[in-house]
This record gives C-alpha cells, sequence and structure tokens, in this order.
C-alpha cells in the first residue's frame, strides 16, 4: 500500500512538477513556507505559458512574502491583506536610517530579522532598496488579483507611505556589477580554463557564449537547450578558413514574447567551445549548461541562474581580481563597453544583445566613448 504523503511532502511534489521551467534550489524550504493554493496558482501559470523569469522572480517574491509574514505576524499571508500589514511591510522594509540611530525600534524587528537571517531570505545588512520593496508589492498585488480579490494596494495612505519613506532613504543608484566584463578581463577568465577537464570546458563555454551572443542574462545560459541550437553555413574568410557559425533562438525573456522567436548568432571560438563542452559532456538534447558532480559525473538537470554568477564570480577570484567587483551582469554590460571601444554602432550592438531599451543600451556604450573622448581630456 502506497504511503500517504503529508501536505508539505506533497507540496513538494508538486513543485518538482514544474522545475523543468522553474528551477527551484530551495524546494524543501518551499513546500513548508507555501500554501496549496500558492502552489496551484504557480501550477496553472506554468499550464499557461508565462515567461520563465517573470515566473522565477514572483515564486521568489511569494516565498519572501509567506516567510515575513510567519515572523512577523505568526500567520500566514491573508488573502486579501489588509492595508494594515501593507503598511507594517512598508514600515520593516523601508526606513530613516538617522531617525534609526535614536529610535532603536524605528525598523524591522529585530525577532523578524533574525528568522528572515536564519532562513537565508535576508543577506546584506542595512537598508532595503526601495524597487525591490516596490517589486514585491507589485508581485503582492498580481497574485491578489489572480485569486480574483481586490487588495488596497493603490490606496492612498500606502502611496504616501512608500513615497515618504523612499524620499527618507535616499540611495546611490549601483549597476548590478560595478564592473564591466570587457574582452581584456574576459581573457584573463578564459585564461583559468585551458586544463581540458570537464569543468574548465564548461566554464570556457559558458564565458564565451554569454559575452559573444550579446551579453545574455545568467538566466538564459542556465536556461539554454540544445533544441535551440541551429548550425548555420560557416563564414568565409578571404585570408583564413571558414568559421564556424551557429544561431541561437532565445526563449522567452522580459522583453520578448513567445512569438517573437528573436535569434542571435555565434562565430568562430565561442562556436569551438561550446562543441567541445557538449562533445566532451555527451549532451545531444536537453539542457545544454548541467551540474557537475564531484566525482566528474554530469548532471541530467540544468544549472540554475545563481549558479552561472558564481562560476563567474570563482573565475575572476581565480584570475586574481575582486569577485565583489563583478557579477554575472557583467558579461552584458561588457559587451556592449567593448563594442563601444571597438567602435561598433549602437544599433548593431544591439542587434546582439536584444536590448529593447536605447537609453538603458547607450548608458553602457556612452560611458567607454565619453571617458576616452575629447570631452574627458579638456586639460
Amino acid at each position: 500500500m502506497a504511503k500517504k504523503l503529508t501536505g508539505i511532502e506533497a507540496r513538494a511534489v508538486e513543485l518538482d512538477t514544474i522545475a523543468a521551467v522553474l528551477p527551484i534550489e530551495r524546494r524543501d524550504e518551499l513546500a513548508e513556507l507555501l500554501t496549496d493554493q500558492d502552489i496551484e496558482t504557480l501550477r496553472h501559470l506554468v499550464n499557461e505559458g508565462m515567461g520563465d523569469n517573470t515566473l522565477r522572480a514572483i515564486t521568489s517574491d511569494l516565498a519572501y512574502l509567506e516567510a515575513w509574514a510567519l515572523a512577523a505576524t505568526g500567520s500566514p499571508l491573508p488573502w486579501p491583506a489588509p492595508e494594515a500589514l501593507l503598511l507594517k511591510f512598508v514600515a520593516h522594509h523601508l526606513w530613516d536610517p538617522q531617525r534609526r540611530e535614536d529610535d532603536p525600534d524605528h525598523r524591522m524587528p529585530a525577532y523578524v530579522d533574525h528568522s528572515l537571517r536564519s532562513q537565508g531570505f535576508l543577506r546584506s545588512p542595512g537598508l532595503h532598496a526601495p524597487a525591490t520593496v516596490r517589486r514585491r508589492l507589485a508581485s503582492w498585488s498580481t497574485l491578489t488579483h489572480w485569486r480574483g480579490l481586490d487588495g488596497a494596494f493603490t490606496s492612498p495612505p500606502l502611496k504616501a507611505a512608500i513615497r515618504l519613506a523612499v524620499r527618507a532613504v535616499p540611495r546611490t543608484r549601483r549597476r548590478k556589477s560595478a564592473k564591466a566584463v570587457t574582452a581584456d578581463v574576459l581573457s584573463k577568465l578564459l585564461a583559468t580554463c585551458e586544463t581540458g577537464s570537464l569543468r574548465d570546458l564548461r566554464d570556457r563555454a559558458i564565458l564565451m557564449v554569454a559575452f559573444a551572443s550579446g551579453g545574455r542574462r545568467r538566466s538564459e545560459i542556465a536556461g539554454l537547450r540544445v533544441e535551440q541550437l541551429a548550425i548555420e553555413a560557416p563564414i568565409v574568410q578571404k585570408d583564413g578558413p571558414p568559421l564556424p557559425s551557429l544561431a541561437i533562438h532565445l526563449s522567452r525573456t522580459k522583453t520578448t514574447s513567445g512569438e517573437q522567436g528573436e535569434t542571435v548568432y555565434l562565430t568562430g571560438r565561442p562556436v569551438e567551445a561550446l562543441n567541445a563542452w557538449m562533445a566532451a559532456a555527451k549532451i545531444y538534447k536537453g539542457s545544454v549548461f548541467r551540474g557537475i558532480g564531484r566525482w566528474g559525473t554530469v548532471s541530467k538537470r540544468a544549472l540554475d541562474p545563481q549558479s552561472i554568477n558564481l562560476i563567474i564570480k570563482q573565475r575572476v577570484e581565480m584570475a586574481g581580481l575582486e569577485p565583489e567587483e563583478f557579477s554575472a551582469h557583467g558579461l552584458r554590460s561588457g559587451y556592449l563597453t567593448e563594442a563601444a571601444n571597438r567602435s561598433i554602432p549602437l544599433a548593431e550592438a544591439m542587434e546582439q544583445s536584444r536590448h529593447r531599451s536605447v537609453q538603458q543600451a547607450s548608458s553602457y556604450y556612452n560611458n567607454a566613448t565619453r571617458r576616452s573622448g575629447r570631452a574627458a581630456r579638456m586639460l
């Protein structure tokens, strides 16, 4: 007779059923935090075809909100949430550091902070980013509407509380990666991947593919599948042998829809690096970039996006650079910075990076041209 699953075990199984599109590292912890209705909502969204990145972000926000509610009130999130609870959330996450010096109770209570840190939901000390607080409230609002309920997310008191709190805690906007991974930095990282081991072959392919394909996001690299790759005709050179060429058909991202079918191209060394990894790891279908076990066994499951970031930081440290100064996003900013350094037109670079916003793309591009331009050399 089959063993009857407990509520938590059943939710863990349900999370497994959507893991192919929603990689989850902390399945068991999420199974304890999320309710049956939470899991059902997420599974419905998977079936409806929501973008992987959006779904992953909403799941992360939902888990955080459930953990915060349990720590702050002793109960799971109520649906819909009363205005008082929303205001409590703002008060716990946005506060005035000057007021805090005189009033120790002016911030998230110590017992709530300790609970969230012990579960790994909080890592950095100090203030919360206003953008993160707004995003989590937006996810909370979206989940409320999906349940067919109305919330107080647009109430004047909540809007005023957020506006005044943000004004009281000004923050300097920081890039996702303090430094860009330009060609000179990339060459140092690639120099750490020369032993021919499986791990070196994989990491070399990750670095080259992520950069050369336009600075792909870490979620796109983690989610890359063999079925997205298509061999193209070699690129003929005047003074050398033909270069191998490959097309990558991008899946849905936060800036595309499933019908757009965008494509980027790889040529030369990145294609060779990718082929070398896939041949050595015997990958013929499914996820391209996978975990490698202690004894050199290649996993059947894809790397998660955070693992991509950790691989970049590990290679940065091996290259003798500061891991705190670089992240996976540095490959994205680095691609556009390098394009500017090589005088590649912004429009051409954006065709490969697939940036939708000229303003965002040009911020990387213009910084490079401004730094080396005449306006910065007046003296």
